[in-house]
């Protein structure tokens, strides 16, 4: 792992710490299952104990890393069950968030979409694949605020985390980062159509699609791990 080193002391740095290696887990910089060493990432991250020793304690509040039976921490690894559980409850909420933008829409809101998905497309052309997670992220947080329901964009985004680390891994893939846009299109003139019900049937059929992604890297990698 390899992780930046310009962190200065400051009233707000174990926020700053807490933030920067929870994206690293996210993005896989820090792999799952990786052992994290108090000492080391002190030195690595030039800073004191005191600012990691926080960052450490919420990381696990949050449940990206855990205790070992050493003392020290590991990050917590996905199961079968993390995913199933996390893909169903998406398909339920972004599937409805997806209807309610189709009843609630004005025909100026489209346009950020639109070009969201020419952006995206564009990276593809030109492989610029490392930007297409921040991209998708967009699209789909432009989508769901067409739904004009604050609560529903809370729920959703409580699990903004998990989602972006489970993107990570679907859009390294070439054929579901090409798909993925696919569906953004008919999602997109589904909603121009004001036709609830397909978009809420192809949004929930795209997060699937992406659950099928995450469980077969998972498989050809070796790292399934069944739930307890």
């Amino acid at each position: 792992m390899k992780l930046n080193t310009s962190f200065k002391e400051r009233k707000s740095l174990g926020q700053d710490v807490f933030e920067y290696l929870k994206n690293a887990i996210i993005d896989q910089t820090i792999e799952p299952g990786s052992r994290l060493v108090e000492s080391k990432l002190a030195e690595m991250l030039g800073i004191s104990r005191t600012p990691l020793r926080e960052a450490l304690h919420k990381l696990e509040r949050e449940e990206w890393i855990e205790k070992t039976p050493s003392g020290g921490f590991q990050v917590v690894s996905l199961t079968r069950h993390d995913i199933e559980e996390t893909f169903g409850i998406r398909s339920v909420l972004e599937a409805y968030a997806a209807r309610l933008a189709a009843e609630n829409y004005q025909e100026k809101d489209l346009f950020p979409l639109e070009k969201k998905m020419l952006e995206y497309q564009k990276c593809l052309e030109k492989k610029a694949n490392d930007k297409l997670q921040k991209i998708n992220t967009e699209f789909h947080d432009l989508l769901y605020a067409l739904s004009r329901n604050p609560k529903l964009i809370k729920m959703i985004n409580q699990l903004r985390a998990q989602i972006a680390r489970f993107r990570q891994i679907i859009l390294k893939q070439d054929e579901y980062a090409v798909e993925s846009n696919e569906d953004h299109f008919k999602m997109l003139e589904a909603i121009k159509n004001r036709d609830g019900d397909a978009v809420e049937k192809l949004v929930r059929e795209h997060i699937l699609k992406g659950k099928k992604a995450v469980l077969n890297q998972f498989v050809e990698e070796g790292k399934e791990q069944k739930s307890a």
